[in-house]
């Protein structure tokens, strides 16, 4: 089974992109994210001739998460788009069963800057989310987490850290926070494969940072432990970041074999 995660910054510009990759990669399971569509305009119709079901929960212009299901492996069950002790209108988490995995689709929020009072709310909203997600896992222990993090979990992930340094996406307290959500027993899928630095899935549209590789790896997909002897490889597809119109992210993915 192949799990993916793709912000696509905006599905109604990124539609053409995505049915192609959909068609050149063949995922089973796909978390989008910022697809800044209110629910009344999701393309649900041209994802299906695609071959892929669909729930989602999105708001005009901003926002926005969705998860994609190829055809046969059943109905979405448990659909979840708002957690217990978090009040946020904005679209951001999307949980729901399908193919014999829960899939927790979460677009985090990017905070701003340190110190800005965006950045306090990224903490508080990633405590409630851990809280969420301990209870997730104790219910279902087939879990994947993925989505667009909004934080470098490390230098590695980062083109230059010295540059970087503690800012947004990269402070301490924010890598913390994401401990805090592996520490309950989740594993970075990709770090599994790869321990090397350069690899990133986020690129600026400015000073040519894809074609100089200036990029942060921020989009994860996270397993359980139960899933962790059944991850068989992880990759990050840099080609739809080649393409006309692209997003300024690009696919990630998890290869599983869950016989």
């Amino acid at each position: 089974m192949k799990i993916a995660s793709w912000n696509v910054n905006s599905l109604k510009v990124r539609l053409p992109q995505l049915t192609q990759w959909l068609a050149d990669a063949s995922p089973d399971i796909v978390a989008l994210q910022e697809t800044k569509l209110e629910d009344a305009k999701f393309p649900a119709a041209e994802l299906a001739a695609a071959g892929y079901r669909s729930v989602y929960s999105g708001q005009k212009t901003y926002n926005g998460v969705a998860i994609l299901a190829r055809e046969g492996l059943g109905e979405f069950a448990d659909v979840v788009t708002d957690i217990p002790g978090l009040e946020d209108p904005q679209r951001r988490i999307l949980a729901a069963g399908v193919g014999g995995l829960r899939i927790v689709d979460l677009y985090v929020v990017n905070g701003k800057a340190v110190g800005d009072e965006k950045y306090a709310y990224k903490l508080h909203w990633l405590e409630r989310v851990r809280e969420f997600l301990a209870g997730e896992i104790a219910r279902h222990p087939n879990l994947v987490v993925l989505g667009d993090f909004n934080i470098a979990p490390d230098a590695r992930d980062v083109h230059d850290p010295a540059a970087w340094g503690e800012d947004i996406l990269c402070s301490p307290p924010e890598r913390a926070a994401l401990k805090a959500i592996t520490d309950l027993g989740m594993h970075d899928s990709f770090r599994l494969f790869e321990s090397d630095g350069g690899h990133y899935s986020w690129w600026d549209y400015r000073q040519g940072a894809f074609r100089r590789n200036m990029g942060l790896r921020i989009d994860l997909i996270l397993v359980g432990e139960a899933l962790k002897s059944a991850a068989v490889g992880a990759a990050i597809d840099r080609e739809p970041r080649r393409w006309e119109r692209p997003s300024d992210h690009t696919p990630v993915t998890l290869q599983l074999d869950t016989r």
